[in-house]
């Protein structure tokens, strides 16, 4: 299958990755679903983005994009605590010297610093031959990508799939699969299959995604 047309790439972004500013060789083709906002595309993405996208499509690429930069804050959370419990004057003026915590004076503020600078990557406005999308969300006055289920408000929609999958222990993945099949708009739905099917194995899980497929002819 050949891949979606790559985005504009503005010049000073040049082998740069959407999502984290990271330089990088690879890209992500994300396909476009009947709800999706916008048309299939491919972005430029680094290896270890394009991994973590590819599992939290969720139903637009500014969505996936907050996805991954929530799995990066996870991983990364250790770094970023750096930031939060030294200055980088206090990492200079201590006093650790020895092998171990010598490494740690020297290299934590820079691990700091990339894994912040991943995070708050803001990556560019997406255009495809000079057309520009629908506004970026995050780029409006106010924050879009926003979601809202049963009276309770959510920062995106993958913070909403987390809070649900863990107060009604329901499997995380399924339902972000089921979401990105059916839509934000059909959030009550895709829990509902996921409740029905709790605890079954993961070919069955992939069974009822692919019956899904057939049923919305994707």
């Amino acid at each position: 299958m050949t891949s979606p047309i790559t985005v504009d790439i503005p010049f000073e972004k040049r082998h740069m990755c959407w999502f984290c500013d990271e330089p990088c060789n690879a890209e992500l083709s994300y396909w476009r679903m009947a709800h999706t906002p916008h048309p299939s595309l491919t972005v430029p993405a680094c290896k270890e983005c394009s991994l973590l996208a590819k599992k939290q499509l969720l139903t637009s690429i500014w969505e996936c994009r907050e996805a991954v930069k929530d799995q990066l804050m996870q991983r990364y959370s250790k770094d970023l605590a750096i930031g939060i419990n030294w200055t980088e004057q206090e990492l200079e003026d201590s006093e650790f010297e020895c092998k171990i915590f010598g490494g740690f004076k020297k290299s934590a503020w820079m691990m700091y610093q990339i894994a912040q600078k991943r995070i708050n990557a803001p990556g560019w406005i997406l255009s495809i031959d000079g057309l520009q999308f629908d506004e970026d969300p995050l780029f409006a006055g106010s924050n879009t990508l926003r979601f809202e289920f049963d009276s309770l408000q959510f920062n995106n929609l993958n913070q909403g799939i987390k809070h649900y999958s863990e107060v009604l222990a329901l499997d995380a993945t399924f339902l972000q699969q089921l979401v990105t099949l059916l839509g934000k708009d059909q959030f009550a739905h895709a829990i509902k299959l996921a409740r029905l099917n709790i605890g079954i194995t993961k070919s069955m899980q992939q069974k009822i995604l692919n019956e899904l497929i057939e049923d919305l002819d994707i």
